[in-house]
C-alpha cells in the first residue's frame, strides 16, 4: 500500500463519502482498478481492512485540522 502526500487530483466538495455522503477526505485506490472514497470518520472506521486492499491511499483528511471555524472578513 502506498498513502499519496500530494495527490494529483485533490479532492472537492462534489467528492462525498460511499458510506454515509459526508464530503471524501480519503480515496482508496484498489488493485481491481476500483475506488472508494470515505470521509475522515469512516476512513478511520475502515483503515485496519482497507490497506489490505488497496493499492494506495490519498489521504487528505489534513485538512480538517487547523481549519478555523468561522472565515475571516476578507476570506468571504
Amino acid at each position: 500500500m502506498t498513502t499519496v502526500l500530494t495527490p494529483a487530483s485533490p479532492l472537492t466538495a462534489a467528492d462525498r463519502c460511499d458510506r454515509c455522503g459526508a464530503q471524501a477526505y480519503l480515496r482508496v485506490v484498489l488493485a481491481s482498478g476500483g475506488e472508494l472514497l470515505f470521509c475522515a470518520h469512516h476512513g478511520r472506521k475502515f483503515e485496519p481492512e482497507l490497506k489490505k486492499i488497496a493499492v494506495e491511499i490519498q489521504d487528505e483528511s489534513g485538512r480538517l485540522s487547523g481549519t478555523a471555524a468561522t472565515a475571516d472578513e476578507d476570506e468571504r
